[in-house]
């Protein structure tokens, strides 16, 4: 090979590799996350595992990338180890896709059909068809294809560069020579590994060794330990994720790594004892990218076969190697096993990040719903226990909004989609409301404390009053929540009603405090702390409407919330919107008003600017 064959199959090296990356992230946007929410939630039987992880590792074109996944979803006790060991083997078997796909380029013939089929003859074609739908096409998911399109022609383009680049090789002498010596198994198993190691990818290393094959200079016998070694290579990348992981992640990692190589010296052992008693008369034939496919396929699928029965071994020796137990914080565990969502490995796939965080933002909302439960019981009664747990939950819910913020943060930097980009913003916005609301539980909390220290409680028409007003607001804490974790547009529009019944409840209250302080209904005490109540109240209402309208929005790809609230959703002659207000006033109707004027004889009558 001259210098300028050497710089042919580093470009067609370099097309291959990003045409296989750019058809991987296609395939990926264009699942929306969907695969590999499968493995999260549907891993419990061994058999689906391994067509799970068969499956999703055939569509992002990376077994490293499934497993490195998987790392991730067991450091943060989303998926058991036991589950993990059924994907990580059918990893191995979904990488194969990338072989057979690499395989048309040894289509051969005169014939004008089979010459179609050549990647030399379509791959330009497909390839123009992708930047034609990337450049010109407004939909993301034509977008997505035209990006498959291009990936898949590039990759192919890619695989015809380099195959021409070698093919002097087949008249070199001391190439044929150097290839013989991975005759040997085990030194054969070494340079796969090694050199799968250094590009971090199976798929890839096994194309490059295609392009290789089709010189016509390498045999059976050369190529086949080789393909073994890569399947070991591969797992560097998990080993790796998993440094600074929990003890059940490593675990994971050396069970991708155990599969492999127990896999492979079994393997190893049984065909080359059977073809010292009869040889394999194909060892010593040119290899071909098809018997390659065939053979990468048969080899994963006899090792799954063998090792998914005693999948109970590949356990134990995980747990011989990394021993003990990871140190828990009693206090923290709820946090801790929530945040542990927030996996930096998941970045890479925004659509499984985004799943992720949502997952965390939910348990958020559920906390501040939690602690502002707790806070108005506590108005009528108070236990500092309580008083205590909700200060508690308020700090989660900070901490909450600050790993959450971070994380989406992190996340902004890589591509999304429009849909990821929109969703991305909706939980951003949500987890400001929500913490919000728990900093209105304090102060709620604060109101409570006020009213015990000081031996004040409310009288009965005013108890009575506030158990409407808190009843409501607690019932549109619940729809927002829901909201929140569901993206039920829906259900989100049922939370604008609730809002505007709370605004008129707030001022009818603002009325009536005035009313009560001045017949003696209520203490100046009781006054202040209404008055503060009121403001609360009516500001978690607000917040509530803001997650709505926000999930709506995002819904509808409207980013002007004012826009949206003054002329569809509060619009006077809206006549829907004007039902549903009246249904939600008749469920929370405040009692008639009791007022008990006292005389007082030439006392000032205190002005409502004074009260407030």
């Amino acid at each position: 090979m001259t210098i300028f064959d050497w710089l042919a199959f580093l470009g067609g090296i370099a097309m291959f590799l990003y045409g296989m990356h750019v058809m991987g992230a296609g395939l990926s946007s264009t699942s929306g996350g969907k695969m590999e929410s499968f493995l999260e939630k549907f891993t419990n039987n061994p058999i689906k595992a391994v067509l799970l992880g068969a499956g999703v590792t055939a569509v992002i074109q990376s077994s490293s990338a499934t497993t490195v996944m998987v790392v991730g979803f067991v450091n943060s006790g989303i998926m058991k180890l036991e589950q993990a060991v059924g994907v990580i083997m059918g990893a191995n078997v979904g990488t194969t896709a990338t072989s057979w796909i690499l395989s048309l380029s040894g289509i051969n013939g005169d014939n004008v059909f089979v010459r179609l089929l050549q990647p030399s003859s379509f791959a330009p074609a497909v390839a123009f068809a992708g930047v034609i739908l990337v450049t010109f096409m407004k939909s993301e998911k034509k977008n997505n294809i035209g990006q498959i399109l291009f990936g898949f022609g590039l990759l192919m383009i890619g695989m015809d560069f380099m195959s021409a680049a070698v093919a002097p090789l087949a008249d070199s002498p001391e190439f044929a020579g150097f290839l013989t010596m991975f005759s040997n198994p085990i030194l054969g198993i070494l340079a796969g590994l090694a050199f799968t190691a250094a590009v971090q990818s199976s798929s890839a290393s096994v194309g490059i060794l295609q392009a290789l094959i089709l010189t016509g200079s390498v045999n059976f016998s050369s190529v086949l330990p080789i393909i073994m070694g890569q399947n070991i290579g591969t797992c560097v990348t998990a080993l790796i994720s998993s440094a600074g992981t929990t003890k059940n992640a490593k675990r994971a990692a050396f069970i991708h790594l155990y599969f492999n190589v127990i896999g492979t010296v079994l393997f190893v052992a049984v065909f080359y004892t059977i073809n010292a008693f009869h040889p394999f008369a194909f060892l010593d034939q040119p290899a071909t990218v098809m018997g390659i496919a065939i053979f990468h396929t048969v080899f994963n699928l006899i090792t799954t076969a063998v090792l998914l029965p005693n999948r109970k071994l590949l356990l134990k020796l995980a747990y011989l190697t990394v021993r003990g137990e990871d140190k828990k914080d009693e206090t923290d565990e709820i946090q801790r096993k929530y945040l542990a969502r927030l996996d930096e490995r998941f970045l890479s796939n925004p659509a499984l990040a985004l799943e992720q965080a949502s997952a965390v933002v939910g348990q958020m909302a559920e906390t501040a719903k939690e602690s502002l439960r707790i806070a108005i019981d506590l108005l009528w009664n108070y236990d500092q226990d309580k008083a205590d747990q909700v200060i508690a939950m308020e700090e989660q819910v900070d901490i909450y909004e600050d790993k959450i913020g971070s994380y989406l943060l992190k996340l902004n930097s890589n591509d999304m989609t429009v849909k990821d980009v929109d969703t991305h913003g909706m939980l951003l916005k949500c987890i400001g409301d929500l913490e919000r609301m728990s900093d209105h539980a304090t102060n709620i909390l604060e109101s409570a404390q006020e009213m015990y220290e000081k031996k004040e409680h409310f009288s009965p028409a005013v108890s009575e009053e506030m158990k409407v007003f808190t009843s409501v607001v607690l019932d549109t804490v619940e729809i927002a929540v829901e909201t929140v974790k569901t993206k039920d547009i829906e259900v989100a529009k049922t939370i604008e009603p609730h809002e505007e019944v709370i605004d008129k409840i707030s001022y009818r209250m603002k009325e009536r405090r005035i009313m009560y302080l001045g017949g003696g209904e209520c203490t100046p005490v009781i006054g202040f702390v209404l008055s503060d109540l009121n403001i609360d109240l009516e500001r978690i209402g607000d917040h509530c409407s803001n997650i709505g309208v926000t999930v709506i929005e995002i819904a509808k790809n409207d980013y002007d919330m004012h826009e949206y609230k003054d002329f569809e959703v509060k619009d006077k002659n809206n006549v829907e919107f004007k039902k549903q207000v009246a249904e939600v006033e008749e469920i929370y109707r405040l009692p008639d008003p009791v007022v008990k004027p006292k005389v007082r004889s030439s006392q000032p009558v205190t002005k409502p600017e004074d009260v407030e």
